[in-house]
Order: structure tokens, then C-alpha cells, then sequence
């Protein structure tokens, strides 16, 4: 037996499976029924916290069920190619073109359950805050830690895939005024990313920078009160600020006297080896000359590979020297094709199991589908709330580092 409803944004669904030789009474029917709306302000609550990478990523949520290590699919395009116009009396043929793939894998299936005894919801209900009011505290914090869980995978792979970076590392951003935005969009139209669906998503002491410029809190200057009175933050320079309460605290290796070898590299060079020092991937770092600043994206001997679009000086053939930036909190921007989220329920047997009943729970803010289950022991309850996803960093051209 299959059932639907609709609460307001929330979209509910409720399925009754069956494990072999167990047969559900109408009792069990509605097992889950009631607690639909301790399940809405749940979602309510959570969807709420401080989620920037979710939102702002290109994601692919979806009800039905995946496996950890479950491949999807996404397409790349190949680069385009210039030609010159020749007029004729035949439409010229035109080039072929290779539509290459790439897979991004479910890669984890995680819960978080909890349970009550009879005796414990008799105690909650009999004078104390009442069993359905702890119950749904405890479907929000087990919604908390898996929606944190989440953005903490995505804050990983956009730091580690990032293109360039700017800012100084341990000085948060927005001392004075907004450049540093209008400098992260420069690095991404240099990059040729889409001018559209773009984010910098930040740590909260970012966040509380930009709330005290002043040209955001006066209505005059912003042409909207939002940031005054409501503490949200706008759109500058076509980039939509969020903040999130996982952004990652990258520490950095603390070489010093690093080189390069004397063998020189051209423009849009991504390997380049070092000569002396020891450089570790996350470390940010520039060549004498060179004014950018590039993530190591990883480390394989002497050889340091920073991310795509690579060099934008070329180094000469003598040894350079190599500047290693201290620790920094890593600030994102990127565009939303640069960064894939993928959500599916945890798979089940084709037989079910000994839930009694099930309920999927889509959050229309984040996009992630929860599932809530709930289980019978000898005099006892439990319920479980899960979700299995995958993330990917696609596109590190579309991807730039603010250090704070």
C-alpha cells in the first residue's frame, strides 16, 4: 500500500513494505501518519541552518535508491574550434565532435537513529515535555548532523579542486569593501565560466564582514533593507553570497626555500617540478614574477600538479622561487556546473526489510531526500533517518578560492 500527501513545500510520501512471512495489521498502517507533522518542523528547523554549498551546487536528488558505489553519468563537452568563412554554393560539412563522459559514484549511505522503550514515552508523556515534542528535537538533530555531513563533502572537493585563489591567507575577507568579490569574478570570467549561477559561499567571520559594510546597511546605498533588517546577504557583482558553517580550515605545509627545477614552463602548464622544498596538495602557492596565486590540487614526488586552467605566466628555464601561503579558511566561488551533488534513499532488499513503515521526505530548500523509517523491538521503537549521496567537483576553471 502506497501513500501520498502534500504539506505546503514539503512533498511526504508514506510506503508500507512487507519482510517475508510478516504480516502488518491495519494498526501498523499508520504508524508513521502522525508523525508527519513533527517530521515537517523538523525539516523546518534544519533547512535552515547555516547550508551554502548545497544550494549553490548543480545537484540530482531523486526518490529512487542507490547503492554506495553507484555510478551517474554526466556528459563534458568538448572545446569548440574557430574556422575561417569561405562562401560557396554546398553547406561546408562541419567538423566532428567527441561528447566526452565522466561518472561521479554514490559514496556514502549514512543514518542516524534513535529509540524509545515504552516505559520512556509513558515518563515523557506522564509530566514531562511529552514524547511526539522530544521526538521530533531528535528527527531535527538527526536531519542536522546528516545535512552537515553533506555540506562538509562538497566544502572538501571545491577547496581541493579550486582553480586560483586571491586574498591574503589568515586575514578575513570584506575589511574595507567588496573587491574581494569583484576579484573572484574576474578569476572565473578569465576562467570563461557562465556569468549565471554563480556563488561565493563563506565562513561565518566572512559573513559578519560583510555585514558591516556600510554601503550594505544603508538602504540608500544597497536599495534594499534586507541586509539591515533581516541580516541576508545580497548579490554583488552577479555572485550570490551564502555562508555555511562547514567551510573547510585548510592548514598549510610551511615549506620554505622552495624552486623550481631549470627546465621553464609555458602558459597553461599544470605540472611543474620543484627542485627543492616539499609542498603538500591543499597549499596555495606562486612563482616570483607571477602575481597568482595556485592550488595544489596533489603532490607526486617532486612533481607539484595544480588545477586546470594552469599557469597564467610562464616560468622561465632557471630556477624560481616558490611561495607557499600560511594556513587560510577557504572562501568558494564557483558556478553551479562546477560542483555536482547527488542524493538517493540507502537501497533496500527486494524483499524489504523489518521496517514497518517508511516515509521520504523532500527538503525544498536543500534538495536532499531523507528517509525516515521506524523499527519494532521487543518492547521497544526505534527510528532511523538516512540518505545516501555522492559529490564531485567537475570543472576547476569554474572554481576560485577566497582565503580568509
Amino acid at each position: 500500500m502506497r501513500k501520498s500527501m502534500k504539506l505546503g513545500s514539503i512533498a511526504v510520501a508514506s510506503t508500507i513494505l512487507s519482510a517475508p512471512g510478516i504480516i502488518h495489521n491495519a494498526a501498523y498502517a499508520n504508524t508513521l501518519t502522525g508523525l508527519i507533522p513533527d517530521l515537517y518542523a523538523a525539516v523546518d528547523v534544519v533547512s535552515r541552518e547555516l547550508v551554502g554549498f548545497i544550494p549553490s551546487a548543480a545537484r540530482a536528488p531523486g526518490a529512487e535508491r542507490a547503492a554506495v558505489g553507484q555510478s551517474v553519468s554526466y556528459h563534458v563537452a568538448p572545446d569548440a574550434s574557430a574556422h575561417d568563412i569561405a562562401p560557396a554554393m554546398t553547406v561546408p560539412e562541419p567538423a566532428d565532435q567527441t561528447i566526452g563522459n565522466s561518472f561521479m559514484a554514490i559514496t556514502k549511505s549514512r543514518g542516524s537513529r534513535f529509540g524509545f522503550t515504552g516505559e520512556e514515552q509513558r515518563g515523557l508523556n506522564n509530566g514531562g515535555p511529552g514524547y511526539l515534542s522530544v521526538q521530533a528535537d531528535m528527527i531535527a538533530q538527526a536531519l542536522r548532523v546528516l545535512t552537515n555531513e553533506v555540506e562538509t563533502d562538497l566544502a572538501v572537493a571545491a577547496t581541493a579542486a579550486a582553480s586560483r585563489a586571491y586574498g591574503t591567507a589568515g586575514t578575513t575577507p570584506f575589511a574595507t569593501n567588496l573587491g574581494d568579490t569583484a576579484q573572484i569574478r574576474k578569476i572565473l570570467d578569465d576562467n570563461g565560466a557562465p556569468s549565471t549561477g554563480r556563488s561565493l559561499v563563506m565562513n561565518t567571520s566572512a559573513g559578519a564582514a560583510v555585514r558591516t559594510l556600510s554601503n550594505l546597511t544603508k538602504a540608500n546605498e544597497a536599495g534594499t533593507t534586507m541586509t539591515l533588517r533581516q541580516g541576508e546577504l545580497l548579490d554583488v557583482h552577479g555572485i550570490s553570497l551564502k555562508e555555511s558553517g562547514q567551510a573547510v580550515l585548510q592548514s598549510a605545509s610551511g615549506a620554505a626555500g622552495v624552486n623550481t627545477n631549470t627546465a621553464g614552463y609555458a602558459i597553461g602548464a599544470t605540472e611543474i617540478t620543484m627542485s627543492a622544498g616539499t609542498i603538500a596538495a591543499g597549499d596555495v602557492i606562486s612563482f616570483a614574477g607571477d602575481a597568482s596565486k595556485y592550488v595544489v590540487a596533489s603532490v607526486a614526488g617532486s612533481v607539484v600538479t595544480i588545477a586546470a586552467p594552469g599557469l597564467q605566466v610562464a616560468i622561465p628555464a632557471s630556477a624560481t622561487a616558490v611561495t607557499v601561503a600560511a594556513d587560510y579558511a577557504a572562501n568558494i566561488g564557483f558556478s553551479a556546473n562546477a560542483l555536482h551533488l547527488v542524493t538517493r534513499p540507502p537501497a533496500l532488499p527486494q524483499e524489504g526489510d523489518a521496517a514497518l513503515d517508511r516515509i521520504m521526505i523532500t527538503d525544498p530548500r536543500s534538495g536532499l531526500v531523507f528517509e525516515v523509517a521506524i523499527y519494532a523491538g521487543y518492547r521497544k521503537v526505534m527510528a532511523e533517518v538516512s540518505i545516501a549521496w555522492g559529490v564531485k567537483a567537475t570543472k576547476s576553471e569554474h572554481i576560485a578560492l577566497l582565503l580568509g
